[in-house]
């Protein structure tokens, strides 16, 4: 029996309709930027697997530190023990994040990273005396599947059963570059009318939105709005972090610096599951108290699993080697051409670019899992590249290790599908 047959048998696969659904293709290998499946057919990992193995599938450097971690320490409780991968790679982690950043919170994924980092910022005003209830997001967000994480998130497709359930959360539109004081308009009368803890947001760029990218002045202004009204910055740099966007994060771009920042997927370079939350030292000594319910009553089993701690350490060596740093300019480059062939295509509305991140939307509506979306899925899958176009959105989001050829192989069928669709 074939895997695929054994796999419906008892698994119930994520953000997939099992009545409709063909089933699962069974991958059993995994190397460089391919994906092989049971045939032996090698696919392009063109996004990545999720943002995550930015370094390429099996790289040697990560799987030969994990697999020596292995042998000296597999797991220890993280309340009461520490261990020097955790310690390594705090000290690595805070040397290439903003400036503010000083302390270092172990969770699991980008959900809990994102929740963790709510949680802190309603716990922070409390500790100092203040009962902050809402929340402020962006619209069409996403940042993930646990409660506090769906609510800043504004995508109804996952959020729908769910949202009477929610925080309370006021949304502002993105920066575009015209809209910036109906924005900062909006803002003031939201502080004005609510006890607003924290401003959540994805910086420059709304991953399952669309790749959609908003102006880094206009988000300069609504972070400075926030700091000035005591409002908490948290970045959820989950998609963006880690070289995606041509700089470690995207908060980079910025001057105005996030209080709490979320971080996953590449942070063990598609490895291991783990997330963190970092915050300022400000945050940290809120939660410093004699009494001991003011400190953060939060923790997950796994928290800095050793095995994921040394994956992230070798993934950040990689992130700052000059090879690793170079590959980014290329693929850089690479898109800016390709931008350039399709920027006035009949088919094409618009496209934008950032970093390896490059996206286009056709010009056609359709449904972000219907029956259009999901035939480019399988043009792009029949010309051996994997990439999941979120409904009318096409975006490449390649692990750094890809070659140009294999960009092109890309672009080619990305071409291909304009003529066909």
């Amino acid at each position: 029996m074939s895997l695929q047959n054994r796999d419906k048998k008892h698994i119930w696969h994520p953000l997939t309709q099992h009545k409709t659904s063909e089933g699962a293709l069974a991958i059993v290998a995994a190397k460089g930027v391919y994906l092989y499946d049971e045939k032996g057919n090698g696919y392009i990992d063109a996004i990545a697997s999720w943002y995550t193995a930015m370094y390429g599938h099996c790289n040697e450097k990560i799987t030969s530190a994990v697999a020596a971690q292995m042998l000296r320490l597999d797991h220890v409780v993280f309340t009461g023990f520490t261990h020097e991968p955790a310690i390594d790679l705090s000290e690595k982690l805070i040397s290439i994040l903003p400036e503010n950043q000083q302390k270092i919170f172990f969770n699991d994924n980008g959900s809990t990273a994102v929740e963790v980092g709510i949680k802190m910022a309603l716990q922070y005003h409390h500790n100092k005396g203040f009962k902050k209830n809402t929340l402020v997001a962006f619209e069409e967000g996403f940042h993930g599947d646990t409660f506090g994480a769906m609510s800043v998130s504004g995508l109804s497709v996952y959020n729908g059963p769910f949202e009477e359930f929610f925080l309370k959360v006021e949304r502002i539109p993105v920066p575009n570059g015209a809209n910036e004081n109906e924005i900062l308009s909006r803002l003031e009368i939201i502080f004005s009318e609510n006890d607003c803890a924290a401003f959540v947001y994805e910086p420059l760029v709304q991953g399952a939105a669309g790749m959609k990218m908003h102006s880094r002045e206009g988000l300069e202004k609504i972070l400075k709005l926030c700091k000035r009204n005591n409002v908490l910055c948290i970045a959820d740099e989950v998609m963006t972090g880690f070289g995606k966007t041509g700089k470690h994060f995207a908060s980079n771009h910025l001057n105005t610096q996030p209080d709490i920042i979320c971080l996953s997927k590449a942070l063990t370079a598609g490895m291991m599951p783990m997330g963190i939350t970092s915050c300022t030292q400000d945050i940290f000594d809120a939660f410093l108290d004699d009494a001991i319910g003011k400190g953060f009553f939060h923790a997950h089993t796994y928290s800095a699993n050793p095995l994921a701690c040394a994956a992230a350490i070798a993934g950040i060596d990689l992130l700052c080697s000059k090879e690793i740093q170079l590959a980014i300019e290329r693929i850089e480059a690479q898109h800016k051409q390709f931008l350039i062939r399709i920027i006035d295509h009949p088919k094409v509305s618009a496209v934008r670019q950032l970093g390896v991140i490059l996206a286009l939307d056709l010009k056609t509506e359709m449904e972000r899992y219907g029956d259009l979306r999901n035939r480019l899925y399988d043009h792009f899958m029949t010309d051996g590249i994997y990439l999941r176009p979120l409904g009318n959105t096409i975006y490449i989001l390649p692990p750094y290790c890809i070659t140009n050829s294999e960009l092109k192989k890309i672009y080619d069928s990305i071409l291909k599908a304009l003529k066909i669709f």
